[in-house]
């Protein structure tokens, strides 16, 4: 510890510990989960996901960075069946709205796909973000008020590559209006839901997205996306 100005500095260097690469098979372990994540929608079996396993994935997301170290998430675990046909419900009323968006050519793929496991799933999740969470100035936050709602995302991915390692899928509705689940789930004003999720045993994934594998959308290429020293070089 050493002491400037009026400021008590504390050094920190005997508290770092190794940057070593992972050994082949741990960053092998790694990308695998990366490129063999699903959003899972149908698959999910009625096992139930154990306690310690939620912990081990939700432990997962709280290790998530987060800017001003704010970490401004919560979890909501929704098991029962009563409050997951009301989101449902939520879910089912968008998503007759959304359909209606598409063109005429897209309306019968958009009818053919499962969008959501609300009630098949044995869990849901609802993580959420406290925008109010380390007061009114937050370091790292200062001129993008946004970038809580960014960390609570990096905490969606890691739950999700977690699960992927316990052999458990995941999948992200968006298809609702936010006032009607903040209303069945009782969530403040000032909290903003980030991500519904379903979340189950899977022995089955696809080999490639649904949507790309269903005819939806194709990966894009990665070489049409990179630029150097700005935008179009």
């Amino acid at each position: 510890m050493r002491i400037v100005g009026d400021l008590t500095m504390h050094d920190d260097s005997s508290a770092l510990t190794t940057a070593a690469a992972f050994s082949d098979t741990d960053r092998e372990a790694v990308y695998r989960a990366i490129f063999t994540r699903r959003d899972v929608r149908d698959q999910f079996l009625p096992t139930p996901v154990e306690d310690d396993v939620l912990q081990r994935l939700l432990t997962a997301a709280h290790h998530a960075p987060s800017v001003g170290f704010m970490q401004p998430w919560n979890f909501i675990t929704i098991r029962k069946p009563d409050t997951r046909q009301q989101i449902w419900q939520a879910f089912s009323r968008a998503n007759d709205e959304a359909r209606d968006m598409f063109s005429e050519d897209k309306k019968q793929l958009y009818g053919s796909l499962k969008l959501e496991g609300i009630r098949k799933a044995p869990l849901n999740l609802c993580i959420t973000c406290d925008r109010t969470r380390g007061g009114k100035v937050v370091l790292g936050r200062t001129h993008d008020p946004s970038m809580d709602l960014y960390s609570t995302v990096c905490a969606v991915q890691n739950l999700w590559l977690a699960a992927r390692t316990e052999g458990i899928g995941v999948g992200w509705v968006s298809i609702f209006h936010q006032d009607d689940v903040r209303e069945i789930l009782g969530i403040p004003e000032h909290v903003a839901i980030v991500a519904y999720l379903c979340i189950g045993y899977v022995d089955q994934l696809y080999d490639q997205p649904e949507l790309q594998k269903k005819g939806w959308r194709k990966r894009l290429e990665l070489s049409d996306l990179i630029f150097e020293e700005g935008w179009r070089q």
